[in-house]
């Protein structure tokens, strides 16, 4: 696993390039006092809105669907890369980012066409309803109805029993890792949970949080923003909430962990990949070094992203695959 400290590495050129690229898409006119004036939740989810590729990668089947939740239908998304009569493959419950506030189902469509492809399965891009609107636990409750409905009626999806993971980025890995703990507590199995840079606590004290909280993309105080909107009051030690702060780890679904170097989230999601080590749950973490938050759904941007992403397909593969294997067994 990556060290918890250590010699920091120079941010990578084209970290260097983005960051300053992002400067200028976000730059706010001064208001009346002088100051960038803070932008309202409508100006950020249009300016997110414009920020994902638009390339999207044609695949024999995509439409749109709906799972029961406690609030009504969740709307889903649904990819296949391969014809119907292939018959079922393995599946992966996406959760897009956003602190819980921003993006969408759309933001993350051309990356969930792409892992679709790559990693030759159904993926679910679920379009959770988002705060402050709707605030916890309704995210994480819209992010279980899509788990534990795919994952109960497969058929329904095209999706193989059994073979069912959960992944998600940044908001989107705190509701996966939220997601997989209950699977576990309701006894459904998991095949894998893939948590990129996710949110796990609730306390926003550790080195990288204090070090990249300005600069680097994601913005300590806008996502201790979105936070507060989200949780609304609730009990910060939730693990729902905060996923770290749950007493026992052991038996969740086996795990992979990416993180950033130079992002705000580092040493929170390292701390719950250890905490899922020492609870016997097979995990691998790893580190890109240089690179900033957001690096995983811009490969067209990072180097390392493209790298990170066909690590998290190989990991899913490797997964399923034990699927294959152990219902071969059996």
């Amino acid at each position: 696993m990556p060290p918890t400290g250590g010699r920091r590495m120079p941010l990578h050129p084209q970290t260097v390039s983005f960051l300053e690229q992002l400067a200028s898409w976000t730059a706010v006119p001064p208001g009346r006092d002088g100051r960038p004036a803070e932008p309202t939740i409508a100006e950020m989810r249009e300016r997110i809105g414009a920020a994902f590729p638009v390339v999207r990668r044609e695949l024999p089947r995509v439409r749109d669907v709906e799972v029961p939740g406690p609030a009504g239908p969740v709307p889903v998304r649904l990819y296949r890369p391969a014809p119907p009569e292939r018959g079922p493959l393995p599946g992966v419950v996406y959760l897009h980012g956003g602190g819980w506030v921003l993006g969408g189902v759309d933001n993350v469509d051309a990356f969930c066409r792409d892992l679709a492809a790559a990693a030759e399965c159904v993926v679910l891009n679920v379009g959770y309803r988002l705060a402050p609107e709707h605030p916890f636990p309704a995210a994480v409750d819209d992010a279980w109805a899509a788990v534990s409905s795919v994952a109960r009626e497969p058929g329904r999806y095209g999706v193989l029993r059994g073979a069912v993971a959960v992944a998600g980025d940044s908001a989107g890995g705190n509701l996966a890792a939220a997601a997989a703990l209950l699977a576990r507590d309701a006894g459904v199995p998991l095949a894998h949970q893939l948590l990129v840079y996710p949110v796990t606590d609730t306390a926003k004290d550790t080195p990288s949080w204090r070090e990249y909280g300005t600069g680097y993309g994601l913005d300590a105080g806008s996502l201790a923003r979105f936070m507060d909107l989200y949780r609304d009051g609730a009990d910060p030690s939730d693990p729902r909430l905060a996923p770290l702060r749950a007493p026992d780890l052991a038996g969740a679904a086996p795990a992979t962990v990416i993180t950033a170097e130079c992002d705000i989230l580092r040493d929170e999601a390292e701390a719950y990949a250890r905490r899922l080590a020492e609870a016997g749950v097979p995990v691998e973490l790893r580190r890109y070094d240089g690179v900033v938050h957001s690096f995983f759904l811009l490969p067209e941007i990072f180097d390392s992203g493209a790298e990170a992403v066909e690590f998290a397909v190989r990991r899913l593969r490797a997964a399923f695959d034990d699927h294959s294997r152990q219902g071969s067994a059996a």
